[in-house]
């Protein structure tokens, strides 16, 4: 394995580059923020292929459909058409819609998965801050999309956008819970809330097979768990079969209904940054972070969370949407109870074995 991180952190590094540190708290901020415009570049770049790109191919080869293939080598100046296109198109702000509201809710969303990336360890150093309570940050920073969503589906004075609203808050109390408690249970096993050393907890090897070292990645260590983090997480960026909230066949498009151009953008792409955000999540509880051999920690970080990417896809393509009433029922009585009863064996078999 290759070493996960770096001994100086991003900002440091490019304080010591550009020589920052001679200006005092003013260079610091600088250098923060210009760590901050580089993690927020790598995200956006993968949202960018993600969205119009990777995820009209992904679903192309479920269905056995021709995908984007005319505009660029392989299709990939769809990425640019389609952002020129909606980027131009008129907004239309309909009568009666609390404006304050209307405009503030997709920065929320967007902004929101956008501050969880501060915390993710990506390999090679490239982290912006790692605070000790890093993992109860990354789930208080997330849930902010929901308020997003609720200001969305409130100040649009539409009732499908308002059923789509309601349906968030619904869905996202019923799987934030279990969400935090399965990630709870990593907490347990790695003794600490800082996501850097919860990836260094998964750096032992946990046995041998063949002469090969398999890894202490807590996906391994409790399976049962993983499982339950990726269902939970599908319900928290709102992939089938959890797509209520926008489910267009009865809502039209939910919360969104109202929305154009770059209003509408902006909950596209918050949409696509969460699924890497809950990516990241992944792979910094489970998969060991940037951990893998021989290529850089964030090659493999980046190979981890489009992975996840991929899974989120296939549930969209494969996977039938549930009934309001069966998620609340899935979420309250299935999923609350299976995190508990994970939390507890958890701590039983962590306090044994200490």
């Amino acid at each position: 394995m290759l070493p996960l991180q770096s001994a100086t952190p991003l900002p440091d590094r490019i304080s010591g580059l550009l020589g920052l540190g001679q200006f005092g708290v003013p260079g610091e901020l600088l250098a923060g923020l210009l760590a901050s415009a580089l993690v927020a570049t790598f995200v956006l770049l993968n949202t960018a292929v993600a969205g119009p790109w990777a995820k009209r191919k992904i679903t192309a080869s479920f269905t056995d459909r021709i995908s984007v293939n005319r505009i660029g080598p392989f299709g990939l100046g769809t990425i640019v058409v389609d952002s020129v296109r909606l980027l131009s198109k008129e907004l239309i702000i309909p009568e009666r819609v609390d404006r304050p509201a209307f405009d503030l809710a997709p920065l929320v969303l967007a902004s929101s998965a956008l501050l969880g990336f501060a915390v993710i360890p990506m390999g090679n150093g490239i982290q912006v801050a790692d605070p000790e309570i890093g993992l109860a940050y990354v789930f208080a920073i997330a849930s902010i999309a929901s308020l997003g969503l609720v200001m969305a589906g409130y100040a649009s004075s539409n009732k499908y956008s308002f059923l789509g609203g309601l349906r968030a808050v619904a869905q996202n109390l019923a799987y934030e819970i279990p969400l935090v408690l399965t990630g709870v249970s990593v907490v347990i096993f790695a003794g600490s809330l800082q996501m850097s050393e919860i990836v260094a907890a998964q750096e032992a090897t946990l046995f041998e097979v063949a002469g090969v070292a398999i890894p202490q990645w807590f996906a391994i260590v409790n399976p049962f768990a993983f499982g339950l983090f990726l269902v939970a997480n599908l319900a928290e960026v709102g992939r089938n079969p959890f797509d209520i909230p926008e489910a267009p066949t009865e809502i039209v498009a939910g919360y969104q209904t109202e929305y154009s151009s770059v209003y509408f953008v902006l909950f596209y792409l918050g949409e696509f940054i969460h699924i890497f955000l809950g990516g990241a999540i992944i792979a910094t509880l489970f998969l060991g972070g940037p951990a893998g051999p021989v290529l850089p920690g964030i090659v493999w970080f980046t190979i981890k969370i489009w992975l996840v990417f991929l899974l989120t896809q296939w549930c969209r393509s494969a996977v039938p949407r549930v009934r309001i009433d069966q998620l609340i029922t899935i979420g309250w009585k299935g999923m609350l109870v299976l995190s508990l009863a994970n939390l507890v064996l958890t701590a039983a078999i962590v306090g044994v074995i200490a």
